[in-house]
């Protein structure tokens, strides 16, 4: 049996493990919160520009904001795939990945990674992929610029993301973006909505120019959202996964304080026999 002090440096640790997965815990909760209100705004946001860009275009076709772009289009479809930054999300990015993997072909499809994890996962697998770009830290003013840019060299684009449905469920989907866009954008059934043409409204420089920004805007919204979608589903899986983990800690803590206990009353068991042994050879105890 270990010496009690053995045991109390391993009841001290797991006290210190138990501290901090509850207060990794807790900053989990705490940026769920925060993600989940912007999310909501920027859904509130997108809503009011597709009222205005559905008014304004000619035909059903989303075309990214494209008109303006240099060059030609890629005739191979985009995988754009997010992923945590770190190794703290569970295997939820590895679920993530095998989700691509499925569909994927270096013939047919390019892949675009956000998250570090995820980089590093197809690494491992020997999968190339043509940019890599760093999850953004802040929840707010996300800059999609060069994401954006990406997209808009294809002419199809499937994101895949991790989806929050619960604070202790998450999943990982795939969506075609530009299909993902219009639905969100049918959605809308307000019918208050002030008309917006060209007969009540000049557009500058024309109004083709005036839709390509909404496309543009729109896809930067989408994807600033699915970004979020992911970073809350990422925040629930270490919520998920530290609050496992603190169980862990705690019942360990237990089991090493009983250790200690038994360990201390098996040390005064032990001189007390010494003691009794001594008094009976001194013929004390006769």
């Amino acid at each position: 049996m270990k010496r009690p002090s053995e045991i109390e440096k391993d009841v001290n640790a797991m006290s210190t493990l138990s501290e901090l997965t509850n207060v990794f815990e807790g900053i989990a909760s705490m940026r769920i919160s925060q993600i989940k209100n912007q999310v909501l705004q920027a859904t509130h946001f997108f809503h009011e520009l597709w009222g205005i860009y559905s008014q304004l275009r000619v035909d059903a076709v989303f075309r990214f904001g494209r008109s303006q772009l240099e060059g030609e289009v890629s005739s191979k479809e985009l995988y754009l795939i997010i992923t945590a930054e770190g190794g703290f999300s569970g295997d939820i990015d590895q679920k993530l990945v095998q989700l691509m993997l499925k569909t994927y072909d270096k013939d047919k499809n390019d892949i675009v990674v956000v998250g570090h994890h995820g980089a590093l996962q197809l690494s491992q697998r020997n999968v190339p992929f043509k940019k890599y770009f760093k999850l953004p830290s802040k929840d707010q003013n996300i800059n999609v610029g060069p994401i954006v840019r990406e997209v808009q060299q294809y002419r199809s684009t499937s994101v895949f993301y991790q989806e929050y449905i619960s604070l202790m469920v998450q999943d990982v989907r795939k969506i075609e973006l530009s299909n993902a866009i219009v639905e969100e954008g049918n959605q809308i059934n307000d019918k208050s909505v002030d008309v917006i043409s060209e007969k009540n409204y000049i557009f500058e420089p024309s109004t083709y120019d005036v839709v390509d920004h909404f496309e543009s805007s729109m896809v930067r919204i989408a994807l600033s959202q699915l970004i979020l979608e992911s970073k809350l589903a990422q925040y629930a899986s270490r919520f998920r996964a530290m609050s496992a983990s603190h169980t862990k800690a705690e019942e360990a803590k237990g089991d090493y304080r009983m250790q200690y206990n038994r360990s201390k009353r098996a040390i005064k068991d032990a001189r007390l026999k010494e003691i009794i042994n001594g008094m009976r050879k001194a013929g004390i105890g006769a």
